[in-house]
């Protein structure tokens, strides 16, 4: 965080101080029992309702609270404390924050999507971070409650940000925008995903579109031009500049002669009239995707595409994510067990059309969780997506993913079909069918840490 003095602050707010000094500056920002308070010179929003630790945050002082509190209850503030009053703390945390935010004009990218958001900021992050600073969110640790600390990693040293978005229900995306209004948006894609939070696909399309109205004026979308849902995300009421990706002739930033290659994919780029022969590092079509977007955020930051198109082939793919390992037999093991919805499967099965050839493919497969009342129909076109494959064995687990295997056998699936609650007893079933010819595919929810767990008992190591 920039350093920024207590008074100017207070000032800012129109707070009245109540007790401490203000000759000091504050070095991090927290919304109180949202956030932990680890640091000294940290300045906390504190609401009304809270019930204070005011000793707790006497020994990380020097302290500053933001309250619109009784004056009597700020009064007990300890010695190492500052202590303003508000009038209203939800007020003076926006203005707050939109204060901060302004102090910096450089390019803050923002990503939301079904599948690809963390892939696509890690690769944003990969190719700038050679000569840039860069702030980016963690893993996939995207929940709103985090964009606070996530602008707050912004300071003086920062050439860029780059953040992604969650969603669990609609209003989300809208108020993470508030946070870090963006200047480019990416929608990566938008399959079926968080339908409890936002009751249907309709409502799910129109909560990932809140992006639109999110950016900064003047600033930059970037879209999949492919993907059927992103074609329903409503684009009259936004002013600027609007990139394409994609392998379609619509397509600004286009891949052609997508093949796979060794630990990736080679495929030719298409821009501005010029062609370049790029890679990627991971598995499938849905990663060129992934490239495709990152290389048109970052052309629009200004970074030479050449460059950074090199930069991209020496990207290393994230754990989980459809990670090939050396299984228990000789096998080929696929751990895919990040996150688990209808589009990442169906990407993680159009990679074993390739690589699975003239192998024995093993699908293990989780249960889907978020589909609200749709969980049965989306379970139930898994199910059939399976069964128009070459599979030979096909295993689900748990309650949910049940339905897979029943709409497999309904649609005359050829595979030998095991429905088990638990992975327990598993690896009994598996030994015997583990071997060189067989490739295997376990891809479970994110929250099933026995799943994880599993797949890395497969694993052999290099």
């Amino acid at each position: 965080m920039k350093p920024l003095l207590v008074g100017d602050i207070r000032k800012l707010l129109q707070g009245e101080l109540i007790c401490g000094s203000e000759n000091w500056k504050v070095r991090n920002a927290i919304y109180y029992k949202r956030h932990d308070l680890t640091e000294s010179h940290t300045l906390m929003f504190v609401s009304r309702s809270d019930t204070v630790n005011w000793q707790e945050i006497n020994l990380k002082g020097p302290a500053f609270v933001i309250s619109d509190k009784p004056t009597a209850e700020l009064k007990n503030a300890l010695p190492n404390t500052t202590v303003i009053k508000v009038a209203s703390l939800v007020q003076s945390y926006w203005k707050f924050i939109k204060y901060y935010r302004g102090l910096f004009t450089i390019p803050v990218v923002t990503i939301t999507g079904t599948c690809g958001k963390t892939t696509t900021k890690d690769m944003i992050k990969h190719i700038l971070s050679k000569d840039r600073h860069i702030q980016a969110s963690i893993s996939s640790k995207n929940e709103p409650r985090r964009s606070l600390p996530y602008l707050m990693g912004i300071d003086d040293k920062t050439d860029a940000a780059v953040f992604e978005h969650g969603l669990g229900n609609s209003g989300n995306i809208t108020h993470q925008c508030m946070i870090y209004q963006p200047t480019i948006g990416i929608i990566t894609n938008i399959g079926v995903h968080h339908l409890d939070g936002c009751k249907n696909l309709e409502g799910y399309i129109k909560a990932k579109s809140e992006i639109v109205d999110g950016i900064k004026k003047d600033g930059k979308l970037i879209i999949n031009a492919d993907d059927e849902n992103t074609k329903k995300v409503p684009l009259h009421s936004f002013k600027g500049k609007i990139i394409y990706f994609g392998v379609g002739m619509r397509s600004d930033f286009r891949a052609s002669t997508i093949k796979f290659a060794k630990h990736g994919m080679d495929f030719r780029l298409h821009f501005n009239k010029r062609t370049y022969k790029a890679f990627i590092p991971g598995y499938g079509e849905h990663q060129v995707y992934n490239a495709l977007a990152a290389l048109a955020a970052v052309n629009e930051m200004g970074m030479d595409l050449q460059e950074a198109i090199t930069r991209l082939a020496t990207y290393e793919n994230m754990t989980r994510h459809l990670e090939f390992s050396n299984g228990v037999g000789g096998s080929t093991i696929i751990d895919d067990t990040w996150t688990n919805n209808p589009t990442s499967i169906e990407a993680a099965l159009k990679v074993l059309d390739s690589i699975g050839k003239g192998k024995n493919v093993v699908l293990v497969l989780g249960d889907i969780n978020r589909l609200g009342t749709f969980e049965k129909k989306y379970h139930g076109e898994i199910g059939s997506m399976v069964a128009k494959r070459n599979i030979h064995t096909l295993i689900t687990i748990g309650s949910k993913a049940e339905e897979i295997a029943r709409q497999a056998i309904q649609d005359g699936s050829k595979a030998t079909i095991h429905i088990c609650k638990e992975v327990k007893g598993l690896k009994e079933l598996l030994d015997p069918i583990l071997d060189n010819d067989a490739i295997l595919l376990i891809k479970g929810p994110m929250s099933s840490r026995s799943m994880i767990e599993f797949a890395n008992s497969l694993k052999m190591g290099d």
